[in-house]
């Protein structure tokens, strides 16, 4: 894990429910093009640097995946399915029990990245911390700047994290 790197800001997130459905949106704003950010979300030599899970084949393409935790004290796999490609715009695929659900738009001078990730309303500030901390370390790869993969336990002891989770919680506080 990089000492180096420290998180930022509690930004970017907001909740929404629908019927007991929890989603967490995470809005992005990087400077690389979407091409190169969509290899990033897709192609498992580039999910290893910065995703909570490794991926036996290619996510660019519809069908049966299986995601493996990263760096987790017991390793948990799970077969999802990609869904929806709509290169290099969409990306939509089921880890688990929750969707991820991925738009790239090319704006300003690079992307804005849209994450809708279903997950537990009892841990959606755990889980906005831990996109926000992989977003950052996915734009350091595709700078050249790897940081190395920060997930699980390694997230857990990075100096910000309690902050951070700490912030994203106190703002969805109310949520519905």
């Amino acid at each position: 894990m990089s000492r180096r790197y420290q998180p930022g800001p509690a930004a970017g997130a907001h909740v929404q429910k629908e019927g007991e459905v929890w989603t967490l949106v995470l809005i992005r704003d990087l400077k690389h093009p979407p091409a190169l950010v969509w290899e990033a979300l897709t192609e498992p030599e580039h999910l290893k640097e910065w995703a909570p899970f490794d991926a036996d084949r290619s996510l660019a393409a519809p069908g049966t995946v299986r995601l493996t935790t990263a760096k987790a004290p017991t390793p948990m796999v799970a077969d999802g399915t990609v869904g929806r490609v709509e290169a290099p715009h969409l990306l939509e695929y089921s880890w688990g029990d929750g969707t991820l659900r991925w738009e790239l738009e090319a704006h300003a001078d690079g992307t804005r990245l849209k994450l809708w990730h279903n997950i537990d309303r009892n841990y959606i500030s755990w889980g906005a911390a831990g996109w926000h901390v992989c977003i950052d370390v996915m734009d350091h790869h595709l700078r050249g700047e790897p940081l190395g993969r920060i997930v699980g336990p390694d997230a857990l002891r990075l100096e910000g994290w309690q902050r951070l989770q700490s912030e994203y919680a106190r703002q969805f506080e109310g949520t519905p």
